[in-house]
């Protein structure tokens, strides 16, 4: 059977897909479409606009990264839950958060694996797997696999999709 150079290309592309999806304990895209959680959120950019800051609306909503070190969690050192600012989901627990030396609060695992989502980030240098909250789909930051144990992966987020919930 002779493989066209473009059914070549849709082949190599989806084992990339599958392969990040897998390095980093995620659904491949495929899996991912379809499913929808019983809360989920939908509003418009409008709506979005009058919620959040013009900086938090950057970050989450158009897919933007603050600069490291400048973001009002990277050095947050208090037990409490990372929520997202967009929804209020549950999504990183202080006794996850690591100091990664990048500065951007980083984590090595979701309070839930079903909290977040990823998909394949082709932008800006090559391929990066970015971080979505599943219930509202905002942009959190990307995970890499150069983690601490015990999952070995590091969940470089940004503050302005967070907000954080001190211990009571």
């Amino acid at each position: 059977m002779k493989v066209t150079p473009l059914a070549r290309i849709a082949l190599l592309t989806a084992a990339a897909a599958l392969s990040a999806a897998i390095v980093v304990g995620a659904a491949p895209p495929a899996a991912r479409k379809g499913t929808a959680m019983q809360d989920h959120i939908e509003k418009t950019d409008a709506e979005w606009k009058q919620q959040l800051t013009p900086e938090q609306y950057r970050v989450t909503r158009k897919k933007g990264t603050e600069r490291a070190f400048t973001g009002e969690y990277w050095n947050t050192h208090a037990a409490g839950t990372y929520v997202c600012v967009c929804c209020g989901l549950p999504l990183f627990s202080s006794e996850t958060k690591f100091d990664s030396g990048t500065g951007w609060p980083s984590y090595w695992a979701p309070i839930d694996d079903k909290a977040v989502t990823t998909e394949n980030d082709f932008s800006l240098f090559g391929q990066r797997t970015e971080v979505l909250c599943r219930r509202c789909g905002a942009h959190l930051g990307h995970v890499f696999p150069d983690g601490p144990q015990p999952t070995g992966l590091r969940y470089c987020m940004n503050s302005a999709s967070l907000k954080f919930e001190p211990k009571k």
